[in-house]
């Protein structure tokens, strides 16, 4: 009896003793919170941050510790951590209203709608009356049309409607990488690429080993035509993530880019055009998305062309060229060349006017003025062509055509004619004389080959002494 006294009064003290220091726990773990609600309100989040992660450490299965810390932590911009804070406190309650609307707001600035949906369906269930959550479930809405428009969008290749998309959607969920990537994936599509990289190289401060950054940062030099350093950034995506299917299609068309133009600037230097043109013609055909390199391969098809002397063909090249790069001088100057080589002045003067605009060089002067003159003398009469000879024309061939011409000419061989075609014949006959009189005159022919108006170019009255 007396030892069962001894047992049941030690068990009592032991049993106080818990309770004494089950109080002290919670008094000490309020006392912690408190301090971290003060922080809290003087906008110190980092140390109420520190004060409610020890109101944790001493008592871990308090809901209210971890929503508190969920609310600091989406101050710091902590997102993922405060959802996760968020998700403990209402498993450890999950009639903890704020803690279910907390989760809710972290899903919808992660960007995650659906699951921010379910949240402040269950804060509804809690508090049907609910303003807050009844407003942030109409934004889960509107964020799910965002990405719905999107995605239709990027199926249509229509980027600048999914750029303005994602604008929208990350004006309510800022914090998700998942948007950005696709709103930086389509504005190196669009060719922006600055603006691309820079949303890339943002995402990759904070998480470096982020696959998808990494395939836009190597997607945006690719599309600049750096191939090499873009191969270096999918291999690096690939390592990240060896099922990222887009960063393995373009590092796969990227070299197979980069040895096919290669090959063809290898058979032009060959000399051997006809290689070369069928070779950029294969490049062409691997990536229609590859502005920049695209660019440089319908030149150099141009190029090409222009030595098998397909004039025509280099043209429509030069011109795909710059409807691609409306800045690639080269495509100018090679269609401008072109021009001159087909005699369409007019044509070629303009896109050295714009070549010599852009970079005002004395070569480009020197080639703009050459076509000016050619498309002024183009103007004249083209007395070589009166006369049926070349520009290299000797001058007894000039003699023996002017004498030729002369007589298929003459008036007296016309005087059967009808009234018209004496007429037209005499016509003919005066220009036949009018161009050997320049043509057969050293100086005057210099002049008109100069492109000099001739005040004086002397005709022919269609009489005898004349021939």
């Amino acid at each position: 009896s007396a030892s069962f006294a001894r047992n049941s009064l030690k068990d009592t003290n032991e049993y106080d003793y818990c309770l004494v220091s089950v109080f002290s726990l919670c008094s000490q773990a309020e006392g912690f919170k408190e301090q971290g609600n003060a922080f809290y309100s003087k906008k110190e989040y980092s140390e109420a941050f520190n004060y409610y992660t020890k109101a944790i450490d001493v008592s871990p299965k308090n809901a209210s510790y971890y929503g508190n810390r969920a609310a600091t932590l989406m101050m710091l911009c902590r997102f993922r951590e405060a959802l996760e804070d968020s998700q403990q406190a209402v498993r450890l309650d999950d009639c903890f209203m704020k803690g279910h609307l907390r989760e809710g707001k972290c899903h919808l600035l992660l960007g995650n709608a659906m699951a921010a949906n379910r949240c402040f369906q269950k804060v509804l269930e809690l508090e049907p009356s609910n303003k807050e959550a009844e407003q942030e479930n109409k934004t889960a809405g509107t964020l799910l049309e965002y990405e719905r428009m999107a995605d239709f969008g990027f199926e249509k290749r229509d980027f600048r409607k999914v750029v303005y998309c994602m604008d929208r959607a990350l004006v309510v969920a800022s914090a998700c990488h998942r948007f950005k990537i696709l709103k930086a994936e389509c504005l190196a599509l669009l060719g922006r690429y600055p603006e691309a990289q820079s949303v890339a190289s943002d995402i990759l401060r904070m998480d470096s080993t982020n696959a998808d950054a990494l395939y836009v940062r190597g997607l945006c030099l690719y599309y600049e035509d750096c191939i090499d350093k873009a191969v270096q950034f999918f291999v690096q995506a690939l390592r990240m993530a060896p099922d990222h299917e887009k960063a393995r299609l373009a590092c796969r068309n990227a070299k197979a880019l980069k040895a096919k133009k290669e090959e063809g600037n290898q058979a032009f230097k060959n000399c051997n055009y006809e290689a070369a043109y069928q070779l950029y013609t294969e490049a062409l055909t691997i990536d229609p998305n590859n502005i920049k390199t695209n660019a440089k391969l319908y030149c150099n098809r141009a190029t090409a062309g222009a030595k098998l002397k397909k004039l025509n063909q280099a043209i429509d090249d030069c011109t795909s060229a710059i409807k691609l790069d409306d800045t690639y001088i080269k495509a100018y100057l090679r269609r401008a060349q072109c021009y001159m080589n087909t005699e369409q002045y007019e044509e070629a003067v303009r896109d050295y006017e714009k070549v010599y605009q852009t970079e005002k060089t004395s070569d480009h002067k020197h080639l703009l003025k050459t076509a000016q003159l050619e498309l002024k003398k183009s103007k004249r009469k083209d007395y070589y062509k009166v006369l049926g000879v070349s520009k290299n024309a000797t001058e007894d061939e000039i003699k023996k055509a002017y004498r030729k011409r002369a007589l298929m000419h003459h008036p007296d061989r016309h005087s059967a004619a009808t009234p018209e075609v004496q007429k037209e014949e005499e016509k003919k006959f005066k220009e036949v004389g009018e161009a050997f009189t320049v043509l057969s005159d050293p100086k005057k022919k210099m002049r008109y080959d100069s492109g000099h108006d001739l005040e004086d170019e002397g005709s022919c009255d269609g009489g005898g002494d004349c021939f």
